[in-house]
């Protein structure tokens, strides 16, 4: 037994000297985006590149958020958000999605979306609450945040199709998009 804790104090000791030594250039990168996620907590994210999005009549602009840091961040720290304007968040894969409101203000109404581009599930989030609102279906892979009662103002309803000015959500190439200019 007291052979098995020396090793592994050793094993231990040799991981966090290793880790000392470790360059901030040879971190992994998940490594990298997880303190620049925690950098970019205390503060809102500048403009991010935007969509113009469709849903039913009804027309959007929209932030995308594409990076772990963008979605990570998202709406937080904002202290307004326009009629007509949004934030969709991208994510690789779809997956069940559970949205808060950390450090958000500004009450938001999110719809988690499939990959096909249509809404699942509308939720209205109230401000600073951190209670997750988890979907109900592990097929998201968009979610879209815009101002309170934003669908229900305009009528719309799980089952209406999300699309860009380029097309379907999946047939959009997020990678080619630039950033906003600034207002």
């Amino acid at each position: 037994m007291r052979y098995c804790a020396g090793i592994f104090c050793m094993v231990f000791l040799m991981t966090m000297a290793g880790c000392g030594k470790q360059t901030s250039d040879s971190r992994p990168d998940s490594a990298k985006l997880a303190n620049d996620a925690r950098r970019h907590l205390s503060h809102a994210l500048p403009r991010l590149a935007t969509v113009k999005l469709w849903l039913g009549s009804q027309e959007l602009t929209a932030e995308v958020a594409r990076t772990e840091v963008e979605i990570r961040t998202g709406m937080m720290f904002r202290t307004n958000i326009v009629d007509g304007e949004g934030m969709l968040f991208v994510f690789a894969r779809p997956m069940r999605a559970a949205f808060y409101m950390r450090n958000t203000t500004v009450p938001l109404s999110c719809a988690y979306i499939d990959p096909e581009g249509a809404i699942l599930e509308i939720h209205d989030l109230k401000p600073l609450d951190e209670t997750p609102v988890e979907a109900r279906s592990d097929n998201v892979q968009f979610v879209l945040e815009v101002p309170q009662g934003w669908f229900e103002r305009n009528q719309i309803m799980p089952g209406a199709i999300v699309r860009t000015q380029y097309g379907a959500l999946k047939e959009l190439n997020w990678a080619t998009l630039r950033p906003a200019k600034r207002r």
